[in-house]
């Protein structure tokens, strides 16, 4: 197994920086004039994307119809009954009664189409923004699909199949599988390093089950993060914090790593964990757990674990650009919150209703968040910790994705 030196990864990620720090050619200029960025909102019950401003007043841009083939796709799981036994108890167990059309989604680099994970109908699709129109669909192994990434230069997609263990990498120009590597049980979450040649792939294992105090925990699966090589999709390394738990007396938290944030250099990152309303810091370099933070718990909040959204207490964290900042979004405790990374304080506590993601503004200035309950996206200053606004979008919002489209687009005819 050749060696992982994280190291190397910050020395390369440095230099990245410098790179897009340069002053821009004439060409990506007028490249970038053809192009507007903006923030995919994927509303996962009702089959759309909401386009919005990537920053100021994050107002509507247009809207995207991710489920074109529904008809077609349905028929086909009706006609088979493995198919339509897996379709359904994912509407009834991660979708909550509802099937789920969109998890994740990614803009190609040209903005002409927007590439779609769909849970529901195990799949990954590249969408043209001008029609709505399907370019090519790509089936996951076994039956259904989940969170993805795009490489930093946005020629390949990641896509983890969430009931085959296991991460599909593809072409995002033309669906072609260009490999694969193994997982734990329930790939979940994945990030490619800065230099583009690693995917880091966090498994969260069973999150349905009613197992959910503590000494159950070992009936959840196999939960650690996979490390593989974006070349070769050879395995580099794994991490299951369960040890790195345990070294420092956290017996009794779970392992499963959920949604995860890295700093600048790629040094450290900071993950949520199933169960924990707070987040934990992880030295890359000296692999080990470095600080814990625990944010307030809402009093209104059960303290039935059965309760919770798929094993979630907190489930969204992400980082200002310069580092200096966190925001994580309280998903079962109903708020968000900015927190300086230097002390880990926290700032106010905004409202939200089940705040489901957390991402940054187009500008670097804003917190983003999906509430999935209140069908809305709010905009949080990092500077102030304060609520900036709040814009209605599609049934049940949950990843949000900078990404970009042709000047000028508003949307398909129709749509």
């Amino acid at each position: 197994m050749p060696a992982f030196r994280p190291r190397h990864l910050c020395s390369v990620a440095a230099a990245l920086v410098l790179t897009v720090a340069a002053p821009a050619t004439a060409a990506t200029a007028a490249t970038d004039a053809a192009l507007r960025e903006v923030l995919f909102v994927g509303n996962n019950w009702d089959g759309t994307a909401t386009v919005l401003n990537s920053s100021g007043d994050f107002a509507k841009v247009g809207q995207l119809n991710v489920i074109p083939d529904k008809d077609a796709r349905i028929a086909e799981i009706n006609a088979d009954p493995i198919k339509w036994i897996y379709y359904t108890s994912i509407r009834n167990e991660v979708g909550q009664g509802h099937d789920q059309y969109v998890d994740d989604m990614y803009s190609t680099p040209d903005g002409k189409s927007v590439v779609v994970s769909r849970p529901s109908f195990a799949d990954v699709v590249s969408i043209d923004l001008a029609t709505d129109k399907i370019n090519w669909r790509f089936p996951v192994a076994g039956y259904r699909a989940d969170h993805m990434a795009v490489s930093p230069d946005g020629t390949k997609v990641a896509v983890s199949a969430s009931t085959a263990n296991k991460v599909q990498v593809l072409d995002i120009n033309t669906g072609k599988e260009l490999g694969e590597f193994d997982t734990g049980d329930k790939p979940h979450e994945n990030v490619f390093s800065p230099d583009g040649k690693y995917i880091w792939n966090m498994a969260i294992g069973e999150v349905t089950t009613s197992l959910d105090d503590p000494i159950w925990d070992w009936t959840k699966g196999d939960r650690h993060i996979t490390v593989a090589d974006a070349t070769t999709y050879k395995q580099v390394k794994t991490i299951d914090m369960r040890a790195r738990l345990d070294a420092i007396g956290l017996t009794d938290f779970s392992d499963a790593v959920r949604p995860a944030a890295f700093t600048p250099d790629w040094s450290k990152m900071y993950f949520q964990v199933s169960f924990f309303n707070g987040f934990l810091e992880y030295d890359i370099a000296t692999d080990k757990i470095t600080r814990v933070k625990t944010l307030p718990a809402n009093p209104a909040t059960s303290t039935d674990r059965t309760t919770w959204l798929l094993d979630s207490r907190h489930h969204g964290i992400s980082m200002k650009p310069d580092g200096t900042k966190l925001c994580v979004a309280g998903t079962m405790d109903n708020y968000a919150t900015v927190v300086d990374r230097a002390t880990l304080q926290e700032g106010p506590l905004i409202t939200a209703s089940t705040p489901y993601w957390a991402t940054v503004s187009g500008d670097g200035k804003d917190c983003i968040i999906s509430e999935a309950g209140a069908d809305q996206v709010t905009a949080i200053d990092f500077g102030t910790s304060q609520k900036v606004t709040s814009v209605p979008v599609g049934d049940h919002p949950q990843r949000v994705r900078l990404g970009h489209v042709q000047a000028g687009w508003t949307g398909a005819s129709g749509s």
